[in-house]
């Protein structure tokens, strides 16, 4: 995914930055390196984080509920968020003191801690694409379902080549203003939107997440705005997440999100026609769980991210038949 430009130049074609990187350098997302004329990915197999976690912490509710999921993250990122929650590692870009490890590994760490799926997060797996693909072919072969927690500014031409081996996505919406992006994350919001719609062509599973910022992202016309794209665009059975921001990074100045604001972001969302929209990082919420939109009985119960109780049958409402675009099995 990258092409010789003049002057030993190299321009990356993984992610909409495209970046154009002179010999010696990195790209903005700090690993991709131009080393005399080849671009390579220096952080190929270098893992700062992985461990299993509930599916539902991606967070991801339709896909494989009730399931674990082994998570795998590197360093660096192609944002530059101001209030990031993972600087520790997306904003780091030193390989001391990674683990290495090999395609092969990612179904053999799965299944030794019992996961029926593996999970590339914690920082932006474009970026690390290489080694996420290969892992990604590695644990379609073994049986286990693949997802993707990113910020959405994949390539068309990266997603078509890996969307035969991915599952499901997580896609950060973190705004729905050109101006909020450029601002906070010195990116763009219409590839990530283009992303959204392309993953749902490719037919992977996706589900929005946004985390709510007061005073920058959190007014009523814009996720009124926001809301209604996503019931036009990608469908009234999207799953979509609103999240509480806390302090964090250089953002230590905000406040943490109202609870009132999440509850106002729900009725939104709600009233534009989404089906199944979700509330996090607050504890013990009706609104963390799944009801049917037809006859409200619930399908999911959930506590945070553990599932309490399944009610449905095979992704549809065990009361009265409808489709909850719930993934039982990713390759049923």
């Amino acid at each position: 995914m990258w092409k010789p430009l003049e002057g030993g130049k190299v321009e990356c074609g993984l992610c909409s930055h495209r970046c154009k990187i002179p010999v010696g350098k990195a790209g903005i997302c700090g690993v991709r390196e131009n080393k005399k004329g080849v671009l390579i990915a220096s952080t190929y197999g270098l893992v700062s984080s992985m461990g299993p976690d509930p599916i539902e912490k991606k967070p991801l509710n339709h896909f494989m509920p009730r399931t674990r999921a082994f998570s795998f993250g590197s360093i660096g990122c192609n944002f530059r968020c101001d209030f990031c929650q993972n600087f520790s590692i997306s904003q780091q870009f030193s390989k001391r003191g990674l683990k290495r490890i090999t395609p092969v590994d990612v179904p053999l760490l799965a299944e030794k801690f019992d996961c029926q799926s593996v999970s590339w997060t914690y920082n932006e797996p474009t970026i690390w694409y290489e080694f996420m693909l290969d892992g990604c072919k590695q644990a379609h072969q073994a049986g286990l379902g693949t997802s993707y927690v990113t910020n959405g500014y994949i390539t068309e031409e990266a997603m078509r080549e890996l969307s035969p081996h991915l599952d499901a996505m997580n896609i950060d919406v973190k705004a729905f203003s050109e101006d909020f992006y450029m601002k906070y994350s010195k990116a763009r919001l219409q590839p990530v939107l283009d992303t959204c719609m392309q993953a749902k062509e490719l037919g992977i599973h996706i589900e929005l997440v946004t985390l709510l910022i007061p005073g920058r992202n959190d007014s009523p016309e814009e996720l009124d705005r926001y809301t209604k794209w996503v019931v036009d665009e990608l469908g009234d059975n999207t799953p979509l997440h609103f999240s509480a921001f806390h302090p964090d990074y250089k953002a230590l100045d905000i406040r943490r999100t109202p609870i009132k604001t999440l509850e106002r972001a729900y009725k939104i969302a709600k009233d534009a026609g989404v089906k199944f929209v979700y509330m996090g990082n607050v504890p013990q919420r009706d609104e963390e769980s799944t009801y049917c939109p037809d006859c409200g009985q619930v399908a999911i119960k959930r506590i945070g991210y553990h599932v309490i109780k399944l009610v449905h049958d095979n992704g549809k409402c065990k009361n009265c038949g409808t489709d909850l675009n719930i993934i039982i099995d990713p390759f049923g």
